[in-house]
């Protein structure tokens, strides 16, 4: 300041030198006058600027104060931090497609980026970026006046390095405070970066609006694929300029909706707009030629618009939200273990599993992570449309209900689920499922996330599989099929008045008895066989499942789903070994990193013996047990094993199925919270729930076939370890046979363990006197009329069937019923409580010549005798046992009674007396005009008689009016018809 004032000094010496020599002249007198006022107002301007830098500076300086300076590190950490979307695809890399994500990016380099779209965006956003430092200050002193003037039109003052500062270390927060620091770090980022890669940068982090399918998109890579279906590198000049216009107004720019449908021509104008001035800019600059400049004004960029994509959570959905939470679950395993943390307390620790999957979420879908799969496209589709094609699931329910919070109606459809899984069982890989009918109406995912009872299915897991390793059955073993009542508890076979008494355990299984298996259950309960599961990967057991009789036929506390279940038969297809399912090969990072990859582990389960026993016994169960009609549909033939499930009232039907290389279970059931629904209506549209299912899973493999046979029909056979041998047992007791099991003809073969082969011999049978009362085996009793009396028969040993009833106990007389296959020649010899009193007495009816009589209502009646009484003596003309036919031919001119006996000799009181009448030759025969109204049986014959007068061949009435064939006749006594009428 002092120097100016001195130089002031000496021009107004000069000047008042000057002024001296030519006083006389005016013209130098204004000179002077102007010098001055020029001076003064050059003085003026001179502080005004210093003053106003400095207070500039100053205020500068204020709103960076608390700004601490980045280390180089640090800012280029928060610059590269831009995210990107994970990826996730089919087995060998087929892409499916983005997880979901508010915004998608996909990473580029410089030189993967075409130089037309580099220009466009310099031109448009930053031409003097090769050349400023960071900030260009006539930009931001054009901003600051704009600001000043409060103009409307503000063309900007930003570099690519303030955007960039802006949108990966600050905020679109409007201050002056947050402007300056963003100058400051651009200043300071030009520092620490080359221009290449600060360009770089910002192509991959600025917004591009919304591509085809309707999503946030952001970067330019995203950007070419998202609106024109091309690479960055392969823009044209049109597209380029399109592009490079988008970031100053994304969403009025960008040509396509929310929806990721194309806007329609007002919608898309003012994009169109945009790429000219673009285009305008860059001819302006001397990036592109006149001719250049007019070909591609001219040009429709419209037809370039790619057409409205899917998202991979459209066309996959629940493959899409699968991948999507099991990566989600295997990151944050990863993120816990970082965090010096074991993964495995995120199974125990809810509150922490919930935090890291909270991470875990927003790390999957800001990293661009490549998330491979193991399911093979072709039959994830195969299976899709199989599903959507099989016409007999079942009723669609429909229910209308009221929205909470509008207080609308709407209805709610409640169609029949499927839920199915293929498991290659040697490596453990998820090939293919199905989640559902329609993920509009539910996005449960039926496969992997609904929890059922697996009903039947659970036997040969449970029930027969651990019996075998614990050496209490082989193959064929007997099993014993015989109802018992605990407190609360009664269950019963299919048919439910069904007992088959002692069968084999191969039999009960491929016909999927109930009674067996609970029975088998209780007899190894006390060595917790719940354990197996446990190691089989079922995940939802709870305390009282370990103490639960139930459980063995599937009545679980919580459930199993489709994988827990399928994954578990898959063990008996590897010897016993269990190797938990996985749908995830590995995860890659945005560097090409592995930071994920599988690694399968095998469980001991079952020793090989019990799962080559098993797999032999559920063979029976397509060859002819309750899978017989799958078996049946298959296009192809492979060793197939398979059990069946139907858990109680039909809400669940089961059917899994395994060969040597795959495993395929397959679940149905309503999915009705309010109202658990039964699949066994509308039976007679849909077929009979179990038949539905077995054509179901043949629908699903014959599908997967067809994509690959070698797999799915694949010929290699499931073959016995050595320790598997055939060996001879009594049938009927499971031990080694005994004289006795061998001359009753009792002796069978069938698989066992070579550790557990039956050496005690069989105590089962001893001679018997039996007795039969309502087609049971009772043991006779000293008093008992031996005419009743089956002697020196094969009986039960009673101790025997004590043994093999159990703690459960149960009716000993049923372990040897009609139907079983040692009924014709072993009785159980049970012993029978009798009644107290003689039985009650029968009625007599007389049938021409036949007299028979009412079955007596005790219940200990062994049989009948019929007395002749005709002299007023009784004599015994005929002893009935229980069970044959009720009834015996009698004499012309003689009457007759019938007595009921019991186990203890007690005979009923008389039964009414029945007399026939002296045949009179000269008496013709019966004419018709009394008909015995019986009912049906005794005279078939057409109502009018023509009988020759012979005893008993007159042509009888025809009982209930409409009988065709011949009886015994009637004998023409048409008194004894008034009489004795008959039942009708």
């Amino acid at each position: 300041m002092d120097e100016i004032k001195k130089r002031i000094e000496q021009l107004n010496e000069k000047i008042e030198q000057l002024s001296t020599s030519v006083r006389t002249r005016p013209l130098r007198i204004g000179i002077r006058v102007v010098w001055n006022l020029s001076l003064l107002f050059l003085f003026i301007i001179i502080i005004g600027f210093v003053f106003v830098g400095a207070v500039g500076a100053g205020y500068f300086a204020s709103l960076v104060k608390d700004e601490n300076l980045q280390a180089k590190d640090e800012m280029l950490s928060q610059i590269y931090n831009y995210e990107e979307t994970s990826e996730i695809y089919f087995a060998n890399n087929i892409y499916i497609g983005k997880l979901r994500t508010d915004l998608e990016r996909r990473e580029t380099s410089l030189d993967q980026v075409s130089p037309l779209v580099i220009n466009a965006v310099l031109a448009t956003e930053d031409e003097y970026f090769r050349e400023h430092n960071g900030i260009v200050p006539k930009a931001v002193l054009r901003g600051l006046l704009q600001d000043f003037l409060n103009t409307s039109q503000q063309t900007g003052g930003s570099t690519l390095t303030q955007q960039l500062i802006k949108n990966q270390i600050l905020t679109n927060e409007v201050s002056y405070e947050r402007k300056a620091r963003e100058i400051l770090l651009a200043v300071r980022l030009e520092k620490f970066m080359t221009k290449d890669d600060i360009l770089e940068a910002y192509l991959n982090i600025i917004p591009y609006g919304r591509s085809s399918s309707g999503r946030n998109i952001a970067g330019v890579e995203t950007a070419a694929r998202g609106i024109f279906g091309v690479s960055a590198s392969e823009l044209t000049l049109p597209q380029a300029a399109y592009i490079a216009g988008i970031p100053q107004a994304p969403f009025a720019y960008t040509p396509f909706t929310q929806a990721g449908q194309l806007k329609d021509a007002k919608g898309l104008q003012p994009g169109i707009d945009r790429m000219k001035v673009v285009l305008s800019r860059m001819l302006e600059v001397g990036y592109i030629s006149e001719s250049e400049y007019n070909q591609a004004i001219s040009y429709d960029i419209t037809k370039d618009f790619r057409e409205p994509e899917k998202l991979a959570k459209d066309s996959y959905p629940w493959l899409t939200y699968e991948l999507e939470n099991r990566a989600k679950r295997i990151i944050a395993g990863i993120l816990a273990e970082k965090d010096g943390i074991d993964p495995k307390r995120l199974d125990e620790e809810e509150n922490l599993l919930e935090k890291y999957m909270i991470l875990a979420d927003r790390d999957i879908r800001s990293s661009g992570y490549r998330i491979y799969s193991t399911i093979d496209k072709d039959m994830y589709d195969a299976m899709q449309q199989a599903a959507e094609n099989f016409s007999y699931y079942g009723h669609t329910f429909t229910r209308t209900e009221i929205d909470s919070e509008t207080g609308e109606e709407y209805e709610v459809q409640i169609p029949v689920q499927v839920g199915g899984m293929l498991i290659e069982n040697k490596t453990g890989r998820i090939i293919s499922f199905v989640g559902g009918r329609d993920f509009e109406i539910s996005e449960l995912n039926y496969a992997t996330q609904a929890y059922r009872s697996n009903g039947s299915t659970m036997k040969p897991l449970l029930a027969y599989g651990p019996a075998l390793d614990y050496g209490v059955i082989g193959a064929g073993s007997p099993v014993v099929d015989v109802k018992f009542t605990l407190p609360g508890y009664e269950p019963s076979n299919y048919l439910v008045n069904e007992e088959r008494g002692i069968m084999t355990a191969r039999e009960a299984l491929a016909h999927s008895q109930n009674l067996t298996a609970l029975r088998l259950y209780d007899s190894i309960l006390d060595r917790r066989p719940v354990t197996y599961l446990d190691k089989l990967g079922f995940s939802k057991l709870v305390p009282v499942d370990y103490e639960s009789l139930a459980i063995s036929i599937g009545a679980m506390t919580v459930g199993t789903t489709v994988e827990e279940n399928t994954n578990a038969f898959a063990a008996f297809a590897n010897n016993g070994q269990f190797i938990d399912a996985y749908m995830i090969e590995k995860i890659v990072d945005l560097d090409g990193n592995i930071i994920y990859e599988h690694e399968t582990e095998a469980v001991d389960v079952f020793s090989p013996e019990t799962a080559y026993m098993i797999t032999d016994m559920l063979r029976d169960v397509l060859d002819y047990g309750t899978g017989a009609r799958a078996n049946s549909m298959l296009k192809f033939s492979s060793d197939f094993a398979a059990k069946t499930g139907t858990s109680q009232n039909y809400r669940d039907v089961w059917f899994v199925g395994y060969n040597p290389d795959i495993s395929f279970g397959l679940w149905m059931g309503y999915d009705d919270k309010k109202e658990p629904r039964s699949l066994y209506q509308f039976n007679n549209t849909y077929y009979q729930p179990s038949t539905r299912v077995n054509m179901l899973w043949a629908n699903f493999m014959n599908a997967m076939y067809d994509v690959n046979p070698e797999l799915i029909g694949t010929s290699e056979q499931f073959t016995a370890p050595p320790g598997v041998v055939n060996a001879s047992f009594c049938g009927i007791s499971g031990l080694a046979p005994s004289d006795a099991c061998t001359q009753a003809g009792l002796v069978k073969s069938d698989l066992f363990n070579r550790n557990f082969l039956p050496t005690i011999p069989d105590d089962s049978l001893i001679s018997s006197s039996s007795v039969m009362i309502d087609g049971k085996a009772y043991a006779a009793l000293d008093s008992t009329p031996r005419e009743f009396v089956t002697e020196n028969g094969i009986g039960l040993n009673p101790e025997f069937a004590k043994r093999m009833l159990g703690r459960l106990g149960g009716d000993a007389s049923k372990l040897l019923p009609n139907n079983s296959s040692f009924g014709s020649g072993v009785v159980s010899t049970s012993t029978l409580e009798p009644d107290s009193g003689n039985p009650p007495a029968v009625t007599a009816i007389l049938k021409g010549n036949v007299i028979t009589w009412t079955k007596s209502q005790a219940n200990d009646v062994i049989g009948y005798r019929v007395y002749d009484v005709t002299n007023g003596d009784r004599s015994l003309v005929a002893t009935i046992r229980d069970g044959q036919e009720l009834q015996h031919s009698i004499s012309n001119n003689s009457s007759y009674i019938v007595v009921a006996v019991d186990i203890t000799g007690l005979e009923s009181t008389n039964s009414n007396t029945v007399t026939t009448l002296p045949t009179d030759p000269t008496l013709p025969g019966d004419p018709g005009e009394i008909e015995e109204p019986g009912n049906g049986n005794p005279g078939n014959g057409n109502g009018g008689g023509n009988g020759n007068g012979n005893p008993g061949n007159g042509n009888g009435g025809n009982g209930n009016g409409n009988g065709n064939g011949n009886n015994n006749g009637d004998d023409g006594d048409i008194i004894d018809d008034i009489i004795n009428p008959g039942n009708n």
